[in-house]
């Protein structure tokens, strides 16, 4: 099911991470497993009792210094045993790295060859995320990540699957790869998809706005965009080697239909139904039997929908850019049930040619790559909320090479 299964175990954690209370695995059963499982049913939490939710109920002072008490518990194998679930281990190594400023936790959080994806490309090994997270600390020394939601599947043996969306806070008072400071306060969205076995996230994908970013700055978008092309020299960003290839036209026949499945019935299948439907098969009729009356989805640089309508209007905005984009759905889990309802986490890859009027100007007639992040509150099988983040920036460096 998900496109993560081509990834590497992590390197084995040191003997610090490994208690004698919650012993790792003997070398010949890690030796035994060397890609990890795909997502199953069973691996999708079936309640809200590990969630965020349930987990900063007892205030900040309960569960950000120190382990929280009285929280539900799953086995976590390998990883520091101060960590209570998943959802706390994702939290607090958050708020340890960037707001203590312990960055070099780094090393005992990330495996040394871990590959990330950000909105630009690929950046692979830990030294590569501290070079970041300094970079990024020191052109904004007050930076706040504030927890928004963390979406969870999986277990100590197939790792576990965190879509961590927050809203970062800070003022730009440091040098950054942009320039100079500003003296700005901004505000904006990022997720951060992550796999993490035995006390390390071995493999990320992470969506920053970075167009967002630079419009609070009170810098060019698009002039900055070219000047990040033009220092590439033209070379083409990386394809993601672990999305899948979207296809939406077999040879000169036509997009097939797929039959929207109930959210009870099928939970994935209507996930992939619905981008199908609407992205590839061009029915945006279709969105009014997939969201809610009243959903509102909160997007890259700012955009803030409401109701179907409005959401149609920016899809089509897209398609109108990108005549022949083809969508993917590379990765699907979630936690909840029919009565409580459920929150998804959905990472996507798009191929599109830039033939159409919009947002990004005159058309380049250059075939761009985008990735994003959605997450979905679903309710009464109906799109309630949506929270959506995609490489805009990286767009615009294409359409510029």
């Amino acid at each position: 099911m998900t496109a993560t299964t081509q990834d590497r175990l992590p390197a084995e954690a040191t003997a610090g991470n490994k208690p004698k209370s919650n012993p790792a695995p003997d070398r010949a059963q890690e030796s035994s497993r060397v890609q990890f499982e795909a997502l199953a049913r069973e691996h999708m939490p079936k309640d809200f009792s590990i969630s965020l939710d349930a987990y900063r109920r007892g205030g900040t002072d309960n569960f950000i210094g120190k382990a929280p008490q009285g929280l539900a518990s799953h086995p976590m194998r390998g990883f520091d045993p101060t960590y209570v679930n998943i959802v706390d281990y994702i939290v607090r190594i958050t708020h340890r790295i960037w707001e203590e400023k312990d960055i070099g936790y780094i090393y005992d959080t990330y495996s040394h060859d871990c590959t990330v994806w950000d909105d630009i490309g690929l950046q692979y090994g830990r030294d590569k995320i501290v070079a970041d997270t300094v970079h990024t600390n020191n052109a904004f020394p007050d930076i706040r990540l504030v927890a928004d939601e963390v979406v969870w599947a999986g277990n100590e043996d197939v790792g576990f699957h965190t879509s961590h969306r927050t809203k970062i806070l800070g003022t730009n008072t440091g040098y950054s790869r942009f320039g100079a400071p500003t003296g700005r306060r901004v505000q904006l969205w990022c997720m951060a998809n992550c796999v993490a076995r035995a006390n390390e996230i071995f493999h990320e994908h992470v969506i920053y706005d970075t167009a967002g970013l630079l419009q609070q700055l009170g810098i060019d978008v698009v002039e900055t965009a070219r000047r990040f092309a033009a220092a590439r020299a033209g070379a083409a960003l990386p394809s993601n080697f672990l999305a899948g290839e979207p296809k939406r036209l077999p040879g000169q026949g036509k997009p097939a239909e797929m039959t929207l499945p109930s959210v009870e019935d099928d939970l994935e299948g209507f996930v992939r139904a619905a981008f199908h439907t609407v992205w590839n098969r061009r029915n945006f009729g279709a969105i009014d039997n997939i969201y809610g009356p009243n959903v509102v989805m909160q997007g890259s640089t700012g955009r803030v929908y409401r109701g179907a309508g409005q959401i149609r209007s920016f899809l089509l905005s897209i398609v109108a850019m990108f005549p022949d984009l083809a969508m993917n759905v590379d990765d699907v889990y979630w936690m909840g049930n029919a009565r409580e309802g459920y929150v998804v986490s959905i990472r996507w890859s798009a191929v599109g040619t830039h033939r159409g009027f919009g947002p990004y100007g005159e058309p380049t007639g250059k075939q761009v790559n985008l990735w994003g992040i959605s997450q979905w509150a679903i309710d009464k099988g109906r799109i309630q909320k949506e929270w959506t983040v995609f490489n805009e920036f990286g767009v615009l460096t294409q359409l510029f090479s």
